[in-house]
C-alpha cells in the first residue's frame, strides 16, 4: 500500500501536468493511496494533479466493472463520489471527530455484517431509468468489493440487511378481534410479526437524476450547490464526478413473508410506499392519516403473506413532504389561525403560503427501491396517491389494485386533509364517493380553545368554528 501527503500546493498545482494512469497490480484492482489528514483543503479540481478517481460504470450488470462508490476520507485523491457516507448524520461523525471519540483514520470491521437474506442481482440494476438514487450493490460490499477491502480501500455499505420482529399495538388489536390470525411463522400469538428489512442511504447518480427532473446536470448541480448555501463546491469544481450522496435521509425496506417471491408476477404482492410523519407515526396526532394508513398496510402486508404471496412496506425519510419538521408546524399555525378556521378547503394553500410550495417529495426517484426489490407487479397498492401512482406505473411496474384507508381509520381531526385530498383528485376508492364541492366548503378542522375551555370538535356538522387569535397557538402534527 502506499501512502499520499501532498501539500496543499501540490494539490493546486498546474493543469499542465499529464495526470498519471491508475497504479494497479495484476488484479486490475487500483493501489490504494491513503491521505494525510492534517490539512483542510477546500475543494479539488479533475485536472489537478494526483486526482485519480476509482473508475465507476453506473448500470453495467458486474459489480466490478461497475465499480466501487468510494466516498471516504482516506481516499482524498481516489474517491468516485461527492458528499459523504450516513447522509445527514455524517455531521455527528465530525463531532466524535471533534470531540476525540473517534479517531478520522477508523476503518470498521465489516465481517459479520453480509446480508442476511438474498436480494437480487435483477435485470432493472443495469437500467439508470430504474435505480439512480440508490447503489444497487451497497450491501455487497464484503461480498462484490472484498479484494478492495482486503487490499486496504475503506469502502462502506449503504445498504444493510437484517430480520426482525415487530410489534404494534394496532397488530395486538387485530389478533384480538379477530382480523389477523396468529401462525407461528409470520405472526406471533403475542401479536408480533417477523420481518425482513434493509436500511438504505441515497446514492445518486447525477445525470440520471437530472433527465429525471427535466434539466441539465450542469443546471441541477448549480440549484443544489447555491440552495445549500455552497455546501458542496465540488458539484461545481468535479464535473468528472457523477456520483453524489446527499445529506438527506434514506428509506427503510419492510417484506413480510419470503422475498424471493417478490419478483414473481404470478404471487401476490402487496405493498405501500409511506412518507414519514414522526407525529402522527410515532406519537400518534390525529391531524392526519399517516400512522392508521401504516398500520392498516401493514396489517394488510401480513395477510398476504399469510396466504403465500409477500407484504411491502418502504419507509422515506420525507418529513412533510419533504419540507421538513418547522415547515411542518408553521403550517398547522397557518392552518389553524387563518380566516374561516381549518378548512379542507384552503388545506393546500396554507402549505404554499408557507413552503411557496406545496409538496417537495417529487416521486420521480421513489420507485428505485421497489426496482432494486425486482418488483415488476403490484397486485395491492395500499395508498391514494396520484402521485406515487403515477411515478410507479410510469417506471413499467404495473398495479392491479389500488386500497384506500378505511373511513373507520380516519381520525376526527384528519377529515380535512381526507377531504381536501379526495376533492383534488387522490384516488377515493368507493368510500369517499361523493365528495363535491360543498362537502369541501363545509368540512372544517378542530377548535384550538385558548380560553382555557376543553378542547374539541364543534358540533356542528363537519368540525368546528374558527379558533379564536392567540400569539400561544399550539398545535398538532400533520403529514
Amino acid at each position: 500500500m502506499s501512502t499520499n501527503h501532498p501539500s496543499p500546493l501540490a494539490r493546486q498545482s498546474s493543469a499542465k501536468k499529464q495526470k498519471t494512469e491508475h497504479e494497479q497490480d495484476e488484479d486490475g484492482i487500483p493501489i490504494p493511496e491513503v491521505t494525510d489528514l492534517d490539512y483542510v483543503n477546500l475543494t479539488t479540481h479533475a485536472d489537478t494533479f494526483g486526482i485519480d478517481p476509482v473508475p465507476i460504470s453506473w448500470g453495467h450488470p458486474d459489480p466490478l466493472i461497475r465499480g466501487p462508490v468510494i466516498c471516504t476520507v482516506r481516499h482524498y485523491n481516489q474517491r468516485n463520489a461527492i458528499g459523504a457516507h450516513s447522509g445527514s448524520y455524517c455531521i455527528y461523525t465530525g463531532l466524535a471527530v471533534a470531540a476525540g471519540k473517534l479517531s478520522p483514520d477508523y476503518v470498521p470491521n465489516l465481517k459479520l455484517t453480509s446480508p442476511v437474506f438474498k436480494i437480487g442481482p435483477y435485470p432493472s440494476w443495469n437500467d439508470p431509468k430504474k435505480i439512480a438514487s440508490i447503489d444497487p450493490f451497497g450491501h455487497l460490499t464484503t461480498e462484490a468489493y472484498g479484494a478492495y477491502l482486503d487490499k486496504g480501500f475503506d469502502i462502506r455499505p449503504t445498504i444493510a440487511v437484517t430480520k426482525a420482529h415487530i410489534d404494534l399495538p394496532e397488530c395486538r388489536e387485530a389478533v384480538r378481534a379477530g382480523r389477523l390470525k396468529p401462525d407461528g411463522k409470520i405472526l406471533m400469538e403475542n401479536g408480533q410479526s417477523v420481518v425482513w428489512k434493509a436500511a438504505i442511504e441515497p446514492v445518486w447518480y447525477l445525470p440520471e437524476i437530472a433527465r429525471r427532473f427535466g434539466c441539465t446536470e450542469t443546471h441541477l448541480r448549480q440549484s443544489i450547490f447555491r440552495m445549500t448555501n455552497g455546501m458542496y463546491p465540488e458539484l461545481i469544481t468535479r464535473p468528472d464526478i457523477k456520483i453524489f450522496l446527499p445529506p438527506i435521509g434514506g428509506l427503510t425496506i419492510y417484506i413480510w413473508g419470503d422475498p424471493d417471491t417478490i419478483p414473481d408476477e404470478d404471487i401476490e404482492l402487496t405493498c405501500r410506499v409511506h412518507d414519514e410523519c414522526n407525529g402522527s407515526d410515532v406519537f400518534g396526532s390525529d391531524i392526519c392519516t399517516c400512522r392508521p394508513y401504516l398500520t392498516h398496510a401493514i396489517e394488510e402486508a401480513i395477510k398476504t403473506a399469510q396466504r403465500g404471496g409477500a407484504g411491502l412496506v418502504i419507509y422515506y425519510r420525507k418529513e412533510g413532504r419533504s419540507l421538513g419538521e418547522v415547515t411542518k408546524y408553521l403550517v398547522y399555525n397557518t392552518r389553524k389561525r387563518q380566516e374561516g378556521g381549518d378548512s379542507a378547503e384552503n388545506y393546500f394553500n396554507c402549505t404554499e403560503q408557507v413552503a411557496g410550495v406545496q409538496d417537495t417529495r417529487f416521486q420521480a426517484l421513489m420507485p428505485d427501491p421497489l426496482h432494486f426489490l425486482g418488483v415488476t407487479k403490484i397486485h395491492n397498492f395500499i395508498s391514494m396517491s396520484d402521485m406515487k401512482y403515477n411515478a410507479i406505473v410510469g417506471t413499467g411496474i404495473k398495479i392491479v389494485n389500488r386500497i384506500e384507508i378505511p373511513k373507520e381509520l380516519v381520525p376526527q381531526d384528519a377529515q380535512v386533509e381526507i377531504t381536501a385530498k379526495v376533492f383534488h383528485g387522490y384516488n377515493a376508492g368507493k368510500a369517499y364517493q361523493g365528495i363535491d364541492e360543498e362537502e369541501l366548503k363545509k368540512c372544517k378542522g378542530r377548535e384550538y380553545n385558548y380560553d382555557g375551555s376543553s378542547d374539541g370538535a364543534s358540533d356542528k356538522e363537519g368540525g368546528s368554528a374558527p379558533p379564536k387569535k392567540s400569539d400561544s397557538n399550539i398545535v398538532e402534527e400533520h403529514a
